[in-house]
């Protein structure tokens, strides 16, 4: 049994469609509230995704009540919780990390599998075992689990190798009980980052820097519970702007948060597309058939965000001219490529950079979604397509968009899910 999207293009999108909130942005803001004795923190404008249910089921199995409806997740958490994480749990998802640091700083231990089964060395976990080290945590790795310690975590200089948001994240949380002050310098700068900040602060925390590349924290051991709002997804609102470019539509995107995207936006004046706004809503108008080609180069941000390259890379094939686009973020970001020039679209990869030759059109195809974006990259591409196009492997796809298929039809796409085969 598969689950697969069929999807007839060719129809110019047109009207409105109103953006969820950041799954990124949620997924850190519940792992802090574990910071909280006797307390409880509230979230609005959560999205009703898998890795939200997921982070939800850890913090049970940990010890928080919670309840979660209407996009509004509230979770208490007692006096005493559990400071060993189920691997089951941990290994759906490597957002689940972000309960370390937390769970260290306030029950001065934590036992946590390798989140999603990664290897130390290959994936930036590794920023956040040498952060917590010097804060004065003990690490030892034990059978694909991290095991660490800590008779009270200490403020310190911490200088991350790389901006690694989760490592930020963790971080960030931990020194917030840590005895003194923390300076983490070279973090990250997302807007996710911002949102964890302010929902701290909130709790009672003291922060200084957020958004900027140097943040101070003093620790504050006295936290109380409050109410958050997560921010607009900026990732889910690129992908349906770019919806609305590819099938040469009028669409606008509603709550969002324009400057969390400001390097799509000039992207897409670079290319000739017309984008207009108004307040918190963006809107393109038809702008397929004068598309030009652009170069760009995925950076942490406020550079171009690595989560919107495979859907950028599907508009581009259709772009007059040659397009360039460098991946310095994850080895493993071209995965849709093949999938497209099942489609017809001319690309040639060379190391970490796509050679990206404009085409007339795409072909009908099967295509398959390897991982979150790439799955949007091809639905994108098949919104473009005269007859039938079918995405298979949507079960990547809803980790990161709420109601995708609903949103899209909303503004004429002409779309339908379809579990399993109908013979069987």
């Amino acid at each position: 049994m598969e689950d697969k999207l069929k999807i007839v293009g060719g129809t110019p999108l047109k009207g409105t469609i109103k953006t969820q909130g950041a799954k990124n942005a949620a997924l850190p803001v519940m792992a802090a509230s574990l910071l909280l004795k006797n307390a409880t923190l509230t979230l609005e404008n959560v999205p009703k995704l898998k890795d939200i249910t997921t982070m939800v089921d850890l913090l049970k199995v940990l010890g928080a009540d919670i309840s979660f409806h209407d996009h509004k997740v509230s979770i208490s958490v007692p006096d005493s919780i559990s400071w060993e994480t189920p691997a089951p749990l941990v290994q759906k998802m490597r957002a689940s990390s972000l309960v370390l640091g937390p769970l260290l700083a306030r029950e001065g231990r934590a036992v946590m599998p390798l989140p999603g089964g990664c290897s130390i060395g290959s994936r930036p976990i590794d920023l956040h075992l040498k952060g917590l080290a010097k804060m004065g945590a003990s690490i030892e790795l034990q059978h694909g689990a991290v095991h660490a310690s800590t008779k009270g975590l200490k403020g310190c200089r911490i200088y991350l190798d790389f901006p690694s948001v989760g490592a930020t994240e963790n971080l960030l949380m931990a020194a917030i009980l840590a005895e003194g002050e923390t300076v983490l310098e070279n973090v990250a700068r997302e807007p996710e980052i911002v949102n964890l900040a302010d929902s701290l602060r909130t709790m009672g925390a003291k922060i200084e820097g957020e958004g900027t590349g140097v943040l101070r924290i003093q620790g504050s051991p006295d936290l109380q519970g409050g109410n958050v709002r997560i921010i607009p997804d900026r990732i889910a609102a690129c992908t349906y702007i770019l919806a609305g470019v590819i099938s040469d539509g009028e669409v606008t995107v509603s709550d969002v948060i324009p400057q969390h995207f400001d390097s799509l936006l000039a992207k897409l004046e670079e290319a000739s597309v017309d984008v207009s706004f108004d307040g918190n809503s963006v809107s393109v108008g038809p702008s397929r058939k004068k598309l030009k080609a652009i170069s760009l180069k995925t950076l942490p941000y406020p550079g171009f965000p690595t989560d919107v390259q495979p859907q950028l890379m599907a508009v581009m094939s259709l772009a007059q001219g040659t397009s360039v686009i460098k991946e310095s973020i994850f080895e493993s970001r071209f995965l849709h490529v093949s999938e497209l020039k099942k489609m017809g679209a001319d690309v040639e990869l060379q190391g970490n950079t796509a050679i990206v030759k404009g085409v007339n059109h795409f072909n009908c195809s099967e295509v398959m979604a390897t991982d979150l974006r790439a799955g949007a990259a091809l639905i994108l591409a098949g919104l473009a397509t005269e007859g039938e196009t079918v995405v298979h492997g949507m079960g990547h796809v809803e980790r990161g968009y709420e109601n995708i298929e609903v949103n899209l039809s909303s503004v004429g796409a002409k779309i339908a899910s379809d579990i399993g085969d109908e013979d069987g």
